[in-house]
């Protein structure tokens, strides 16, 4: 076509394929400051067996208390307004608001004994690690949701980065091997399945109220303050050697307003925008973390092999972050971003 008559109907087209490409763009923007947002939380978490280790007096159970009840509180403290404009929304779901402030309680419990039992880093792998397959397995059965290839990549590439870094610490440790028992190790694990598990199902439940019309903040701050206000007995119980010196009550206060607090404000914020199961892979960017804070501010040594498994976790993070293939649109060879999911959003 050519003539005054063409060149309109190119123009209209031109403006079709460039408000299709604002949308589709829009779109995909979402996702990655979602990603952005966990791997940043990630990042935080990562910080928290470093942390322990200035607090040594400080056992595991008061540790967790510490961390995720005085967090939970925070984040409910911060959420109120908004927790009191969706209460009705809330109380409609209020079986998915208890199943998620139960996985908050139950979840630091059995993740720093796992490490107190099974070492930091067993422990850290095994709770960590097993999170991406328990969320896929809820979103599965839940919501009905199929893993597509590149989130079975990017699992099976974090997971093996992980093993590594598992493998690494545990040859390192090898002279030290018999410091703990067979039986305490099988325990460490188990309790690190149940951190995996807990961890996936206060994921789902936050991401469950905020797609059902619940706020980020007010979804993050309801089950989270649950969670807190669950492990406060806890806290009573086994928190005196946080007030035993300024030390201890520093990692302690460390410990609840940055990882917990600021990361869960972020993790919250990833998972309005991307599904359970690509955040939990995403945060399998915490061993990494925390083995190079191990060797940066500790002093430890990680081998080639733990190296290996780092690489391999970026790898994953690449897999999972990268920006979406382009597709053409019809009118004058547009082309525009379309978002690759790492989940099947068909219910």
């Amino acid at each position: 076509m050519t003539g005054p008559a063409g060149r309109a109907a190119g123009r209209a087209a031109g403006r079709a394929a460039g408000r299709t490409a604002g949308r589709t763009a829009g779109r995909t923007a979402g996702p990655g400051l979602g990603a952005l947002a966990v791997l940043l939380a990630s990042v935080l978490w990562g910080t928290t067996g470093t942390a322990a280790t200035f607090a040594p007096q400080v056992g595991p159970l008061a540790i967790g208390a510490a961390a995720m009840g005085l967090g939970g509180l925070l984040q409910a403290l911060m959420a109120g307004r908004g927790i009191a404009r969706g209460r009705a929304r809330l109380r409609a779901q209020w079986r998915t608001v208890v199943l998620g402030g139960v996985g908050v309680a139950l979840y630091p419990l059995a993740f720093y004994t796992s490490m107190h039992l099974a070492g930091v880093a067993v422990g850290t792998v095994v709770s960590i690690g097993s999170a991406p397959l328990a969320s896929a397995l809820i979103e599965r059965l839940a919501d009905g949701r199929g893993l597509s290839r590149r989130w079975m990549t990017g699992a099976a590439l974090g997971l093996a980065g992980t093993v590594l870094l598992c493998a690494a610490e545990a040859v390192q440790a090898g002279g030290a091997a018999g410091t703990g028992s067979a039986r305490q190790t099988v325990v460490g694990v188990g309790l690190g399945l149940v951190a995996g598990v807990t961890y996936a199902v206060y994921a789902w439940a936050a991401h469950r109220l905020i797609t059902r019309g619940v706020a980020s903040r007010a979804a993050m701050g309801a089950v989270f303050g649950l969670g807190g206000l669950m492990l406060v007995p806890v806290l009573l119980a086994t928190g005196a050697p946080l007030v035993a010196s300024w030390a201890n009550a520093g990692v302690g206060l460390y410990m609840a307003l940055v990882p917990m607090f600021t990361g869960y404000v972020l993790f919250g914020f990833g998972l309005s925008r991307i599904p359970v199961s690509t955040a939990t892979t995403l945060s399998l960017l915490e061993p990494a973390v925390a083995a190079v804070f191990a060797v940066l501010v500790v002093g430890e040594h990680l081998p080639a092999l733990g190296w290996t498994g780092i690489a391999l976790v970026i790898a994953c993070l690449g897999v999972l972050t990268a920006p979406s293939r382009p597709v053409r649109l019809p009118g004058r060879g547009a082309v525009a971003p379309v978002a690759v999911p790492a989940v099947d959003e068909r219910p």
